[in-house]
């Protein structure tokens, strides 16, 4: 049976427009199940990023990448020079631009991918010479770009700079948000929440459970909170830090409640702070519920903890579903490929539209 395969899928040489992924565990299983698992590389060494490339050659021989966060960060062209010279096919650039990093990731044989949260930035990443665009909406957890949500800035990216693939992130759960998306021009989905509530996410158990029992109003977007070590702020799960910070008013930083309290302990030992940006990761120990749990608005549509594997497969089979249900009930006239004929291209084995962080 034919597949809906588009350019973006080629291009990269998955199966599904699904990512990314962070351990390698999690990215062998999402670039095995035809996505594109991606490491993430913040807080890592050259070693370590040589190391955990190799781990994940071991696991997948899938195409998979790793993600870098640009911020006032050192050490970004020692770890880049590793991760290209340990084989990825994709790098991932997050925050500030990536330009001077592109002829170096084109002549190691790689794809550059750049998150944006307007259409200008996206205009000037294509024109620096940038792959892929990831358009990240507001809704999305942890580090934000922009202030423009998925719905608006989506088709508003596609346009800016078509024909470049564009992914898209923030807030995306499940087979209809991903069906949406495609829908609103995109080539895929970069998906994170879910994936925190994979089996193989690298964090505490507790922080899974606090994603599923949390609402679509369960989260915060805010720079004055959980901004140790990152001054930009994010999206994070609702908490008693964020409840007492909010009685007290929502004061500036160095007048927050309990500000310079040691709550935990990271996995080296080293003391965490409340307000610091470091999540309940695994080996992380102490009040966990206080930490920066970071999580998307989309934490409504997480039940349960599954294998990242399925949770590719479900995404995929359920936007396929929503895909032919759409095509049903608005069926154009005399249209010569109508959504009808898309959908009977779409099989469960097209989870090559989906990504995992």
């Amino acid at each position: 049976m034919a597949s809906l395969r588009p350019p973006l899928c080629d291009l990269l040489k998955i199966d599904t427009p699904i990512g990314p992924a962070t351990t390698p565990t999690m990215t062998a299983a999402v670039s095995n199940a035809g996505g594109l698992g991606m490491l993430a590389f913040l807080r890592r060494d050259a070693d370590d990023v040589h190391r955990l490339i190799s781990e994940t050659h071991e696991l997948t021989d899938r195409p998979f990448g790793g993600n870098f966060i640009l911020r006032g960060l050192e050490g970004t062209d020692d770890r880049l020079d590793a991760c290209l010279e340990s084989g990825v096919d994709v790098v991932s650039f997050h925050w500030d631009e990536p330009y001077d990093y592109v002829e170096r990731v084109h002549a190691a044989g790689a794809l550059l991918m750049y998150t944006v949260g307007d259409a200008e930035a996206a205009r000037r990443a294509v024109a620096a010479g940038v792959d892929i665009i990831v358009a990240q909406g507001w809704e999305a957890g942890g580090h934000v770009r922009g202030d423009v949500a998925t719905m608006a800035l989506l088709p508003v990216v596609v346009d800016a700079v078509a024909p470049v693939p564009v992914i898209s992130a923030g807030s995306i759960a499940d087979g209809r948000g991903m069906a949406a998306a495609l829908m609103l021009g995109a080539d895929g989905v970069w998906i994170g929440t879910r994936f925190v509530t994979s089996e193989e996410a690298d964090v505490d158990p507790s922080y899974k459970e606090r994603i599923i029992n949390a609402s679509e109003t369960g989260t915060l977007l805010s720079s004055k909170v959980f901004n140790g070590g990152w001054a930009a702020g994010g999206r994070a799960l609702r908490n008693s830090t964020i409840e007492n910070w909010e009685a007290a008013g929502s004061p500036e930083v160095g007048e927050r409640p309990g500000e310079g309290e040691v709550i935990a302990k990271a996995a080296d030992g080293g003391p965490v702070e409340r307000y610091s940006s470091i999540a309940s990761y695994s080996g992380v120990a102490g009040d966990l519920e206080g930490l920066s749990n970071w999580a998307g608005q989309g934490v409504g549509l997480i039940k349960r903890v599954q294998p990242a594997a399925d949770i590719v497969r479900e995404i995929t089979e359920e936007a396929i579903q929503v895909l032919r249900k759409a095509s049903t009930l608005w069926r154009v006239a005399d249209a010569p490929d109508s959504l009808t004929t898309w959908c009977d291209r779409m099989t469960p084995e097209t989870s090559h539209l989906i990504g995992a962080l």
